[in-house]
């Protein structure tokens, strides 16, 4: 058994815990330290905060969850100025030992890890994921992360992709209206603009212009707090449209990866935790025509662990240096 740092960095957001790994496993995962990437100039300089509020010298081995491209000799963040060189790794902050992996690799590995208590069954049968074939994952945060885990007998592998920006595709009327509003702002309409959160923006602003209505809120905010308890009917509404092309995509993703179950992951799925079951989700999950008995029959759950991006990206690490 030893201790090593793991790390999910995202835009707004940097996490860091002190874990334990052996026998190629996550034995724990220490309480996180949440830190705002906009009040650290640096990685570098997070990691020391890190080291400062846990009042230890930090171990020499570090796994990170990255929310941007991961090969190169710089990795750069997507939504936030921060760079990491990885070949500086032991000069600046003393790792011998590291691991970066795509933050939704990270969610595939966790995925891949943790037990049925991390699972919260959505709809299809209510069984455990399968130990062999794909289990697709799509995980609604800022943005929409897609990843495919394949398992085998004796290993498993996570395949990254970027299948929240194919092209969003409406099913009925409504959508078709939703789309032309959407096209006024975007020039190209993926679907990570209407399944995310800030898909429930982007829905709320069309669907008041659609019904030619002033919009009663201003911010994400405010907004998310109306349309889960359905205090606005507009704010519900989009919420309404949200779930549904959720359901669609999710369903969509498991047909084109070959999955025989899915995982709904991300922010915006834990936030929806109990809304989606009551919601059209299913409905559109297995509304495939010819394929609605197969889709029907496919379990769909919602991983529930508090820092699925730690524990993956540990759990990546324990597997490449066991």
């Amino acid at each position: 058994m030893r201790q090593i740092v793991v790390a999910d960095v995202g835009g707004t957001h940097a996490r860091f815990a002190l874990a334990e790994i052996g026998d190629g496993n996550v034995l724990s995962l220490g309480d996180p330290v949440t830190l705002k990437t906009a009040e650290h100039a640096s990685f570098q300089l997070a990691w020391q905060e890190f080291g400062r509020r846990a009042g230890i010298d930090l171990p020499n081995e570090l796994a990170i969850a990255f929310a941007g491209p991961v090969g190169g000799e710089v990795l750069k963040l997507t939504n936030n100025p921060w760079v990491i060189r990885p070949y500086l790794m032991k000069e600046r902050l003393g790792v011998d030992r590291y691991t970066i992996v795509n933050d939704f690799g990270a969610v595939g590995f966790a995925v891949a890890t943790l037990g049925d208590e991390h699972f919260q069954h959505l709809c299809g049968p209510d069984h455990a994921l399968p130990d062999e074939g794909v289990t697709s994952i799509v995980g609604p945060g800022t943005g929409l992360g897609v990843a495919a885990l394949l398992r085998k007998s004796d290993h498993y592998e996570v395949i990254e992709t970027e299948g929240g920006h194919v092209d969003f595709a409406p099913l009925d009327a409504l959508e078709d209206k939703i789309l032309k509003q959407l096209r006024r702002h975007f020039r190209r309409v993926s679907i990570e603009r209407v399944a995310s959160g800030q898909g429930l923006w982007n829905l709320y602003e069309a669907l008041g212009a659609i019904e030619k209505r002033d919009l009663t809120f201003h911010d994400d905010k405010e907004l998310w707090p109306a349309a889960l308890q359905g205090s606005d009917g507009l704010a519900a509404a989009a919420l309404d449209r949200l779930c549904l092309t959720l359901g669609a995509v999710a369903g969509d993703m498991a047909l084109a990866q070959g999955a025989s179950a899915v995982v709904i992951a991300g922010g915006v799925g834990l936030r929806l935790a109990d809304y989606l079951p009551r919601s059209g989700f299913r409905d559109r999950f297995i509304a495939k025509g010819r394929f609605e008995r197969r889709m029907d029959e496919m379990p769909v759950k919602l991983i529930t662990h508090p820092q699925p991006g730690l524990h993956g990206a540990a759990a990546a690490f324990a597997r490449e240096h066991p």
